[in-house]
């Protein structure tokens, strides 16, 4: 017959383990280290919501690889569609928009200026203008609106009481290397 003296003492201290535990796990469970079911139910509120504004925070730098490589075809469009590739280019469409218009070109001074963008070169047009002022109105708003980058600067209207009216104007516009 096994001997139950044994069997039962080795169940007494089992269950005295365990009941250890359970005294530990409550006294951690109370204790003002742990805190609160409250604080405990604030601490996981403010962590949620913190990780929400985090989460906001870094969703414009997801697919960024993708983003700057769609950003640099862009670029090269634009530089292709709105920037002249010579100097011609930019005195032929100056021609073009004030001939649609019913402007004279008394003269025109192109310089190129320092590139601080690769790729491009800033350009400063002088131009002096002839014309009536309906008709000059029309040639700077075709200049604001053409497809080729034109930057409007300055602007001096000068004219006698009746006749053309004199237009001084400085524009700049870029042209692109490599075209």
């Amino acid at each position: 017959m096994p001997d139950l003296r044994k069997s039962r003492r080795g169940l007494k201290i089992v269950i005295g383990a365990m009941l250890a535990a359970d005294v530990i796990a409550m006294g951690v469970y109370f204790s003002p280290l742990v805190g609160s079911e409250s604080s405990r139910r604030t601490q996981i509120y403010q962590l949620k919501a913190e990780l929400t504004k985090k989460t906001r925070e870094v969703q414009p730098l997801r697919g960024m690889p993708d983003k700057i490589k769609l950003a640099k075809t862009q670029i090269g469009g634009f530089y292709k569609d709105r920037f002249a590739a010579t100097d011609s280019d930019l005195a032929d469409e100056l021609g073009k928009m004030a001939s649609q218009n019913g402007v004279r070109i008394q003269q025109a001074r192109y310089k190129e200026e320092e590139s601080e963008i690769p790729g491009i070169i800033p350009v400063e047009i002088e131009g002096s203008f002839s014309g009536d002022y309906l008709q000059l109105v029309r040639f700077i708003n075709t200049l604001e609106r053409s497809k080729m980058f034109f930057e409007v600067d300055g602007v001096d209207l000068a004219g006698e009481g009746a006749g053309p009216v004199k237009l001084g104007i400085t524009i700049h516009s870029y042209l692109r290397l490599g075209a």
